[in-house]
């Protein structure tokens, strides 16, 4: 599991990026149940998420923050990034943040994608 703490904060929220393998819609659930065994992934208002299996279907769940899963899988797909699981995960500070919401959703899975990018050529390049 690769995360990322603190991809964006505005007006008192705090976002974050996870991510990792999954096969089928079981690992998804598998994959986010693990992720709330961490007492603060537990606690945050919303851990969004979106998944392309290696058939190509995409599954996904807003968590409350409606469209946040949509925009997820739709930068997966850009990405061609199949057979993987990416949540963002929003802690609420208390204001309204409106549109901007979805500016922190799409940079936190740029920050995730990146940090994937760098991780896979490390890998790379060790062998």
């Amino acid at each position: 599991m690769l995360q990322i703490t603190d991809t964006v904060r505005d007006r008192g929220s705090r976002y974050a990026a996870s991510g990792g393998p999954v096969a089928a819609a079981a690992d998804c659930k598998a994959f986010i149940a693990a992720l709330k065994t961490e007492k603060k992934f537990a606690k945050a208002t919303h851990n969004s998420w979106a998944a392309v299996l290696a058939d190509g279907t995409t599954l996904k769940d807003d968590d409350g923050e409606s469209g946040a899963g949509a925009v997820i899988a739709r930068m997966m797909g850009r990405a061609e990034l199949t057979g993987h699981i990416v949540v963002v995960t929003r802690w609420y500070g208390g204001v309204n943040l409106g549109g901007d919401r979805f500016a922190h959703v799409v940079t936190s899975v740029r920050a995730y994608l990146a940090e994937l990018g760098s991780a896979h050529s490390a890998n790379e390049k060790a062998r």
